[in-house]
């Protein structure tokens, strides 16, 4: 497997990030090719789609011994973290083969730039630095299913908090960046399985650690730290 591109976003840790691909449209990333990949000619036609999907590595999540380590079962978040289902059925990071999958929108592309040419997407939900393996356009006709059913996915609720975000931290974030925060934290970043009132909790996005506390549905930003 050649690993042809890496994704830029503001988020260097997991935390924080979406469950999924789509869930907060205002996550931006811009592809950057490897050098043996910035080819503008491998793009032509890729500005008639709007979406594509992503493959890609699981970097951070690798185990131990790759794939002899392997278990059939996990805990998904989404549960709770306390039940198992098959490896197969779930998204988890932890698989024989450490590869992820996101559809994404296009936002623009710019084939000639210093860095070859760069793709911006939205709705990514991958951390800075992730290896990309592979592009491929998202083609509705084949790819949307509206009678496809959701599994044990179907049974969560997604979780979305009113947030308190002081002015004067607020306007520590770029103007531009704040409404991408905003919707990241209004959709509860903390494991499903984490719900303490008291405790601290903490991410890094965009060169800041965000820390906030979560009661009653009401998440209050803290301290953010440059």
């Amino acid at each position: 497997m050649k690993i042809i591109a890496h994704i830029k976003t503001d988020f260097p840790t997991k935390f924080g990030l979406p469950r999924q691909s789509g869930l907060i449209s205002e996550i931006c990333g811009k592809i950057i090719f490897e050098k043996k990949y910035r080819n503008p000619d491998a793009l032509r036609g890729i500005e008639g789609f709007s979406h594509i999907w992503l493959l890609w590595q699981f970097s951070v999540a690798e185990r131990r011994g790759g794939a002899e380590e392997w278990s059939a079962t996990v805990r998904p978040p989404m549960l709770g973290g306390n039940k198992r289902m098959g490896v197969f059925a779930t998204r988890s990071p932890f698989r024989p083969n450490p590869i992820g999958m996101s559809a994404v929108k296009i936002e623009k592309i710019e084939l000639s730039t210093p860095q070859g040419p760069i793709i911006y997407v939205s709705g990514a939900d991958l951390m800075d630095g992730t290896p990309i393996y592979d592009i491929k356009p998202y083609l509705p006709l084949a790819d949307c299913i509206p009678e496809a059913l959701g599994g044990f996915s179907e049974n969560t609720k997604s979780r979305e908090l009113i947030v308190e975000f002081p002015e004067n931290l607020l306007n520590l974030i770029p103007a531009d960046k704040q409404t991408e925060l905003l919707k990241v934290l209004e959709s509860d970043p903390r494991p499903s399985y984490q719900n303490d009132n008291e405790r601290i909790y903490g991410f890094y996005f965009c060169c800041f650690e965000i820390l906030f506390k979560v009661n009653d549905g009401v998440l209050r930003v803290v301290e953010v730290k440059k």
